[in-house]
């Protein structure tokens, strides 16, 4: 699958390798220690933000998830 930008699409499928390589032989092998693929997903990341303002895609009310996600809820 196409990333929502052209530019992106290479860092997707570079971001979609290194995950699929890392959970397959590392974590469903029980290593979870580490973040092999954090810079390709940032630099993908950066990426898609740029091309949804430039195609300027509407995405008031959607919720993204992020280092801050979940901080703010209260568990019940």
């Amino acid at each position: 699958m196409n990333s929502v930008g052209e530019a992106c699409t290479e860092l997707k499928r570079e971001y979609d390798q290194c995950f699929n390589r890392w959970f397959a032989e590392k974590f469903l092998k029980g290593d979870s220690a580490g973040d092999p693929c954090g810079q390709l997903f940032k630099r993908y990341q950066l990426c898609v933000q740029k091309a949804i303002k430039e195609k300027d895609i509407p995405i008031e009310g959607l919720e993204f998830m992020g280092p801050s996600k979940g901080k703010n809820e209260k568990s019940s």
